[in-house]
């Protein structure tokens, strides 16, 4: 029997020639439409000096997922990064993964759900967590940055350790939701049996904005959220802040880390609230300012906490998500918040600084809860024939 591939089954196979496919000999059927077939349409390279993912322009939706190391094996860990790179390259350049079906009879090696859809801007970033390198059987203890610490009790903490952690993490953003999952979803069939998903999370809207050609979005409170961002275009703030450089390892270098916090937002008590709000949202921040002898921004104003001025310059990356879970049975309120992503050189003296600061006198904490927490390690990006993570591996 001659190889068929799936683009070309795909190409020639309608829906009423195959049925849906699964049960004609395990191939799967579909009809790829026009826009499907032009060129380049949605894509953002794979392979480059920086993983996809931190400067590429905030997609709209996010299907994040952190995963257990099942193996201390290092050659397991090789062949997954191998795979799951090629699988990555294969889904953010819109084919299928894996190309061939050798065995009629066989299952295919891509699930399916987006055959017909556009790559929608599809990134995949990777990470490795501070629990990786305590792993003795992997021997990278001595390969672990100073930078990759775990993240210390932090100002109104209430952390659930099952969402919590990890010692990989997969960020999927795209602009088609079905695009994301379907990621996150054969990424964790590649590596079944090798590692386990610990928790995930989906986003559908995005926080921030992180190109100039981007307008500032409404975060779940109703606000402009990240306004004072940093831009991909500020190339001066990237390098400062997001991509580390010579303090290394040498395999770190033009890599970055990745924190995120689950933050629960008790939007049924900020509903009664009186939030602060200015004409234009590009105005100074009157920092200075009296009104009656008391600050236009209060003290305790987590737009004054969080500012740079009041972190000695301190800035990070932010590329967060909204996010609804259903009920809090407990509460009957809207299980709902911001999945908060950031990126920056030191994790120390960025975001742990900054959020110890809003965490002891911020106003707005009486509104949110810190549920989730975890910190990665995102190392530089990967040259075609090679793997994200090789400069750590080889």
């Amino acid at each position: 029997m001659a190889e068929v591939t799936r683009r070309k089954l795909l190409a020639s196979a309608g829906l009423g020639a195959a049925g849906i496919g699964l049960g004609a000999g395990g191939f799967l059927a579909g009809r790829e439409t026009a826009e499907a077939e032009t060129a380049g349409t949605g894509t953002v390279p794979f392979y480059g000096p920086h993983q996809a993912g931190i400067d590429t322009p905030a997609q709209d939706r996010l299907h994040f997922a952190a995963f257990d190391l099942l193996s201390e094996d290092p050659r397991e860990l090789r062949e997954l990064l191998r795979e799951w790179t090629r699988a990555a390259a294969e889904m953010t350049g819109g084919e299928m993964v894996g190309d061939v079906n050798e065995m009629q009879l066989a299952p295919p090696e891509d699930t399916g759900e987006t055959v017909g859809l556009l790559p929608s801007s599809l990134t995949v970033t990777f990470g490795f967590g501070p629990s990786l390198f305590e792993k003795r059987g992997l021997g990278l203890a001595a390969k672990r940055p100073t930078a990759l610490r775990p993240l210390p009790a932090l100002p109104a903490d209430e952390l659930d350790p099952a969402e919590s952690g990890g010692d990989l993490c997969v960020q999927a953003c795209s602009d088609d939701p079905q695009v994301a999952f379907h990621a996150v979803r054969n990424l964790a069939r590649i590596g079944r049996g090798t590692v386990v998903m610990r928790w995930s999370q989906l986003g559908f809207g995005r926080t921030a904005t992180t190109s100039r050609s981007q307008d500032t979005p409404r975060n779940l409170m109703g606000m402009k959220d990240g306004t004072a961002n940093i831009r991909a275009e500020d190339t001066e703030a990237m390098e400062r802040f997001v991509w580390v450089g010579e303090e290394g390892p040498a395999w770190m270098r033009g890599g970055s880390y990745l924190v995120t916090r689950r933050i629960r937002m008790l939007l049924e008590v900020w509903d009664r609230a009186s939030p602060l709000g200015h004409t234009d949202e590009f105005d100074p921040l009157p920092l200075e300012e009296e009104k009656e002898g008391h600050p236009v921004i209060p003290v305790d104003a987590h737009v004054r906490l969080a500012s740079a001025r009041e972190n000695s310059g301190a800035r990070i990356l932010r590329r967060g998500y909204s996010f609804t879970d259903g009920v809090d049975e407990s509460l009957g309120e809207l299980e709902a918040g911001l999945f908060f992503i950031c990126f920056q050189r030191d994790p120390e003296k960025q975001f742990v600084a900054i959020q110890r600061r809003l965490g002891q006198v911020d106003a707005l904490n009486e509104y949110i809860k810190h549920v989730g927490s975890a910190l990665f390690a995102v190392p530089p990006g990967a040259r075609p024939g090679g793997y994200v993570g090789e400069g750590l591996l080889s």
